[in-house]
Formats: structure tokens, C-alpha cells, sequence
């Protein structure tokens, strides 16, 4: 993983340079962040479930994903997370206001036929603490999540058994391919 995460970091890096200050780099360094994000996690997803199927890959989500996250964050000067209106862990995954409308936006558009991978948006939003780059693009359902994310009863024992383990507030089932299971956000805080 750790040369996955060094390649990542040398294109976030040439990706923003030292965070970009035109609208078009903020939203050209976001988007190859939530590329980076997700490239590197499904990478990472794939290893797992072929070594040892959808219970050991239980652990990127936990453990992986939030690493990735956190490494891009701190390379960017801005955050970078996932976000979801059905939360596996409220803990990192809960949106806010803002994601929410826009995740919610992203499910009526899915549903009228636009294409989930497709879906993005960005904006300046002015907030009670500042004003903040923000911008939110779609993490569509692939088959590989279905093994966890899929119909309650398709699930097998031992997954539905690790997940209550590790997540007992979960609520991300319930999926098919192509639906919006979440986002990945950026936002950056910006000069007043």
C-alpha cells in the first residue's frame, strides 16, 4: 500500500500545487483528489477481497480508508473524506448540511437517468466560520460492493456478522449497481 500511497501523494502534489488559488485549480486539485481517494481504495478493496474475500476487505473501509483520507488532507491543506447519506461509521462518514443537499441532489439525478459516475458539483459556500471551496463527487455502487452494501438478506452470515462487529450503527445496506452510495468531499477553507 505504501507505494500506492506515495504515487497518490506525488500527483496530489503536482495536482494542486501547494493548494490552488483559481477556481479552476481548487476544482482540478478536488478532483484529483477524490480520483487519488477512490483509485487508491479500490485498488486496495480488489487486493482484500481476492485474498480473503469480503471479510478481510471489511477492514479497508475501516482502517484504509480513512488513512488515504487523512493523507490527502494534510497534503492539501483542505479536507478530504467520504460522505454518506446511509453511514456505515457516523463517526467519519456523516454529512453536513451542504453534502447532504447535494448527495440528496445526486440521487434524484441517478434516478432520472444521468450517470452516477458523472456526478459532481463544487461551489463557494459561506459558513459562520468562513467562506470554503466546497466540492462533492459521486462514489457510485459497483458489483465488488454489493458483497457488503447489497440486499440485507444476499449477504453472507460471516460479512453481516463482521459488520455488526465493527460498525453497529450501520445503515449502508440495501444497494444495487449504480445507485449513489456516498461522495467524496473536499472542502477548503478560503483567505477572507
Amino acid at each position: 500500500m505504501t507505494t500506492i500511497l506515495l504515487a497518490g501523494a506525488s500527483l496530489a502534489l503536482l495536482a494542486c500545487s501547494a493548494w490552488a488559488q483559481t477556481p479552476e485549480e481548487r476544482l482540478a486539485a478536488s478532483r484529483a483528489a477524490a480520483g487519488q481517494l477512490t483509485q487508491q481504495l479500490g485498488a486496495e478493496l480488489r487486493k482484500e477481497l481476492a485474498a480473503g474475500g469480503p471479510v478481510q476487505a471489511i477492514s479497508v473501509c475501516r482502517s484504509v480508508a480513512p488513512e488515504i483520507a487523512g493523507k490527502l488532507s494534510r497534503q492539501m491543506g483542505a479536507r478530504v473524506a467520504r460522505v454518506s447519506l446511509k453511514t456505515r461509521n457516523p463517526l467519519l462518514g456523516t454529512p453536513d448540511a451542504w453534502e447532504q443537499q447535494a448527495l440528496a441532489d445526486f440521487d434524484r439525478r441517478a434516478a432520472a437517468g444521468d450517470k452516477p459516475e458523472a456526478l459532481e458539483v463544487h461551489e463557494v459556500v459561506a459558513e459562520p466560520a468562513g467562506r470554503y471551496f466546497r466540492y462533492l463527487k459521486a462514489i457510485p455502487v459497483q458489483p465488488l460492493c454489493l458483497a457488503c452494501h447489497g440486499a440485507p438478506d444476499a449477504i453472507a452470515p460471516e460479512v453481516k456478522d463482521r459488520i455488526a462487529q465493527e460498525y453497529p450503527h450501520d445503515r449502508a445496506l440495501g444497494y444495487s449497481p449504480g445507485q449513489i452510495r456516498g461522495a467524496v468531499t473536499v472542502k477548503q477553507r478560503l483567505a477572507d
